[in-house]
């Protein structure tokens, strides 16, 4: 089902993440995506939700867009908060102990290691993170 997209627009804070989680299963269901691709597009856009809800101070709304276009899901985070580009953070040190290690990162990470690509815009006043995924 090439056609299938999301379109969901909720406040920045956490507690609107269950039912963007729930947006995303009956979106993965009527888009045809295997299991694991529906898997990482939850994460993947619960991660980036969660990061605006958490340090997106000033955003007055958030964004969530998905579109299945053949073997690929297309992404779109959109928040009005401050400009902020999350995948300029350096990477993780997964070789360090949990206690030598620096508090956050590890969502950013898992976007980078479950995405095709992904990417971050400034638009006006507006943030933007694209993300492609494989839908299978």
């Amino acid at each position: 089902m090439d056609a299938a997209a999301l379109r969901h627009e909720m406040p920045p804070d956490v507690e609107g993440l269950p039912g963007l989680l729930d947006q995303l299963e009956a979106f993965s269901e009527a888009a045809g995506l295997s299991p694991g691709a529906a898997q990482r597009l939850s994460i993947v856009a619960e991660e980036l939700a969660a990061n605006v809800a958490m340090h997106g101070t000033g955003a007055s709304r958030l964004l969530v867009e998905a579109r299945r276009e053949g073997d690929s899901v297309h992404l779109l985070i959109e928040d009005d908060g401050p400009a902020f580009d999350p995948l300029s953070a350096a990477a993780p040190d997964l070789d360090a102990g949990v206690e030598d290690r620096e508090v956050g990162g590890l969502g950013v990470h898992f976007v980078r290691r479950m995405t095709r690509e992904a990417a971050y815009e400034r638009r006006g006043k507006v943030n933007r993170l694209t993300a492609l995924l494989d839908a299978g």
